[in-house]
């Protein structure tokens, strides 16, 4: 992708005209042809250095935030590998029922605070991150507080009236890490919206250090469990965080200002409100199945389906990376250059992630016997002939990036809460019945049914938005208390 191209002024010289003589003249004819491909190759010289510094500059952004994703979602990875192999399998059921409710928090912060984010320092904001971020920061500690305390409560119900005291110190250790892993998520993608990834992957650098040397101490002390991994994982995200606030206050430019914090939420609620749902009915296709399999198979069928869905997680983390990037530039595409060139980014940016995919699981597949036995010490490998199944899914829903992250960008998350509550009720209807009837064979083959009929929803409704575009937000109204 390349920012909007600057017309090439003509090349002039500077030297003096000759005499107009016969001879000078048909001389000045019979050399024409050749000048005029030498202006040619004059002219076309600049524009090739520019497009090869701007794809260098983009090549550069763009490996440091796969290796910031890659790092984070590596040592995450590496937690989940490790719990699989060094739990019983009713232990990391429950962690793996417990993180799936994480991943639906995860869903609703970002919906209410990064996503929003995201796209309004690329259009509204732009010339004042740094005021905008400071009014965000408060939007940060409600959202924690009220999940926490509903995550608090679950964890007291599951408690003492669930009767499940596995499950209970799982939630009770994601309630505490919660709120340090979501400042941690804010902190990088703050670095997202000036497109600086490095200072992120720095930041990632020190997570994975603390994650991966910590799970080892904690099994090494015989002290490893769901509750000291959630533990584990909030450590690591407070001291990372706080690292790169530092970096952070640095790299910004002083605020001309501090956005209303009443305005601010109004419009990320006025975004976030059909984002929110999105999280929801987005949640069902690919978490639902954790409690569905808990509670028809049990939880340590729970942790069978997390086991292979462990293996998606390099290829799908990459992807956040890169839709984080990808989002403020496509903010700004649909804003600036219109319908023409955000119709192209969404084909390039659909073609991109299905081809990752494909190249990522024709590796992994010719593998799958040996790779399972090696990840899981010898458990799971019951499962090991479905992951050809699951990287189809993964396939299918990789093409849906492309829309999703168009849509996002032209403030339209309704379009892609139809797309996935399309999805939902598909994963809702068939998936109960063929986990009951087939497994976990069934729980996948439900899963390839919603995520393709939501990537055909998003690219038709992404079609549609395309026809309508609304005016920005007045500024004033963001930067003025109003009673």
């Amino acid at each position: 992708m390349h920012p909007s191209k600057l017309p090439i002024p003509s090349a002039k010289t500077n030297e003096p005209e000759p005499p107009a003589t016969l001879h000078g003249s048909a001389q000045a004819v019979a050399e024409l042809p050749e000048a005029a491909p030498a202006r040619a190759e004059e002219k076309s010289q600049p524009s090739r250095g520019r497009a090869f510094a701007t794809f260098r500059k983009w090549l550069a952004k763009g490996g440091l935030a796969v290796l910031d994703y890659g790092l984070m979602s590596g040592s995450n990875f590496l937690l989940g590998i490790l719990l699989a192999r060094w739990l019983s399998p009713r232990e990391y059921g429950a962690y793996a029922l417990s993180f799936s409710f994480f991943i639906l928090a995860g869903f609703l912060y970002q919906s209410l605070l990064l996503e929003p984010l995201s796209v309004f320092s690329g259009t509204l904001f732009r010339e004042n991150i740094r005021g905008y971020l400071k009014t965000t920061l408060w939007i940060h500690w409600a959202l924690s507080f009220v999940m926490c305390l509903a995550l608090a409560i679950s964890a007291a119900v599951t408690y003492f009236i669930g009767h499940s005291p596995v499950l209970a110190i799982a939630l009770a250790g994601m309630t505490i890490a919660t709120p340090f892993i979501l400042a941690h998520g804010l902190a990088r993608r703050s670095f997202y919206l000036k497109l600086m990834p490095g200072p992120a992957a720095l930041g990632s650098v020190f997570y994975c250090v603390l994650v991966t040397g910590g799970v080892f101490l904690l099994f090494r002390l015989q002290r490893l469990s769901s509750f000291s991994a959630f533990g584990l994982m909030g450590f690591a995200a407070l001291v990372t965080s706080v690292i790169m606030v530092f970096q952070l206050n640095a790299a910004l430019e002083p605020a001309t200002g501090r956005p209303s914090l009443r305005a601010t939420s109004k419009k990320h609620w006025e975004y976030g409100r059909w984002a929110l749902g999105t999280c929801v009915v987005g949640w069902i296709p690919n978490y639902f199945y954790i409690p569905l399999v808990s509670s028809f198979l049990g939880m340590a069928a729970a942790g069978e389906l997390r086991a292979l869905m462990n293996l998606a997680a390099p290829v799908l983390q990459t992807y956040a990376a890169l839709s984080m990037l990808f989002l403020p530039y496509a903010a700004r595409v649909q804003n600036q250059s219109g319908r023409k060139a955000a119709a192209s980014l969404n084909r390039r940016l659909a073609c991109l992630f299905v081809a990752g995919s494909v190249a990522y699981w024709a590796v992994l597949i010719p593998l799958k016997q040996p790779l399972f036995h090696f990840l899981y010490n010898g458990k799971y490998m019951e499962s090991a002939y479905l992951i050809p199944l699951f990287a189809l899914e993964t396939t299918i829903w990789s093409a849906s990036l492309g829309p999703a992250i168009l849509l996002r960008a032209m403030e339209s998350p309704r379009s892609l809460f139809m797309a996935n509550a399309a999805a939902s009720v598909v994963a809702v209807l068939a998936g109960i019945p063929a986990t009951r009837y087939f497994g976990l064979k069934g729980v996948i083959c439900s899963m390839i049914a919603a995520n393709f009929l939501y990537v055909v929803v998003a690219f038709m409704l992404f079609g549609r938005k395309l026809a309508t575009r609304q005016a920005g937000a007045n500024l004033e109204e963001l930067y003025a208390d109003k009673p």
